[in-house]
């Protein structure tokens, strides 16, 4: 199947899980109340705070977002143009007394490309998400009016990285396989952490350093990623966001016919919990880096549905 053909399925699909069908279910509100829009970003406090810091061992820290540019793959049609220019500075002309040079940079892009943050208002079920909040009050072309990112306050706490690779025996997890809830049980006690409430898991398939530049077609077409039990167990332990190496976190094509994606509607509309996709989880995994601190701070633009992030991880 050709590369088009297997995104236009895929969108399909998407556009199937938001349009509800015979999936929707009655609304639930938030165990945060019902004016709630940040979701397990309630979780973040000192004490968790405090307890994160203490996993700084070596004093190290790395980026979990990626480098991208115009021809990084995205879910179509997203994608990214960039222009450095030099404004009122044509012919040669130069700016105050010393004669000053800059450059300045427009941009035009999808702010779900690259390594981001998928906030409570990406995905829902027959136009209804996250704590109740129906497309038809929130969502304006302006910008969401409820669950924008810039809500998001800064997301600090304990990350874990558990590497699937390893646990598989494999030196990447191919396009479609998924993994349980009984293998992400397995693997963190391989790796001797357990999985607490407002945990940051992210999940190293190593999808991304295998395919992203030898084959970013391949890469951008199907992924391994969580099953939907995984996703249903995840959300059962209180995490704050579940992130991986993979453009969608959910395993590509899906586990169950009809269904893809269904991991982002158990944790952005069940549960309140945010996705973090295209982490750059293997510079943790060839470290041997399991417990971390996590901090982001994205960019607080008014009404957006996702986010282009670089969380940091400190160890």
């Amino acid at each position: 199947m050709s590369f088009k053909r297997k995104m236009a399925l895929a969108v399909f699909g998407l556009s199937f899980l938001a349009a509800g069908g015979a999936l929707a279910e009655e609304c639930k509100p938030s165990k945060w109340g019902k004016d709630d829009e940040i979701g397990s970003a309630n979780l973040v406090t000192p004490e968790r705070v405090k307890e994160a810091a203490k996993l700084i061992k070596q004093g190290k820290s790395l980026p979990l977002g990626i480098v991208i540019d115009s021809k990084t793959p995205a879910f179509p049609p997203r994608g990214l143009s960039l222009q450095v220019v030099q404004p009122n500075q044509q012919g040669g002309h130069r700016l105050f007394a010393y004669n000053g040079s800059y450059n300045d940079d427009l941009m035009q892009l999808w702010l779900g490309i690259g390594s981001q943050l998928d906030g409570l208002g990406h995905l829902g079920q027959n136009g209804m998400y996250y704590n109740c909040n129906d497309e038809k009050d929130f969502a304006q072309i302006t910008g969401l009016s409820k669950l924008g990112t810039h809500n998001v306050p800064p997301m600090v706490g304990r990350g874990l990285v558990l590497d699937m690779t390893k646990y598989f025996g494999l030196d990447y997890l191919p396009a479609g396989k998924f993994f349980t809830a009984e293998d992400v049980q397995k693997a963190a006690k391989n790796q001797g952490v357990d999985i607490r409430e407002g945990d940051i898991v992210l999940f190293h398939t190593g999808w991304t350093d295998a395919k992203l530049k030898t084959n970013p077609k391949a890469w951008a077409s199907a992924e391994p990623g969580i099953s939907e039990d995984a996703a249903e167990w995840l959300a059962a332990q209180n995490v704050m966001a579940v992130g991986a190496d993979t453009w969608g976190l959910d395993v590509v094509p899906p586990e169950k016919k009809g269904r893809p994606f269904w991991g982002h509607v158990v944790l952005l509309k069940q549960h309140g919990i945010y996705i973090l996709e295209t982490m750059n989880t293997g510079l943790l995994a060839r470290e041997g880096v399991t417990e971390f601190m996590f901090v982001l701070g994205q960019p607080r633009v008014r009404g957006t549905v996702q986010m282009i992030i670089n969380p940091v991880a400190m160890y």
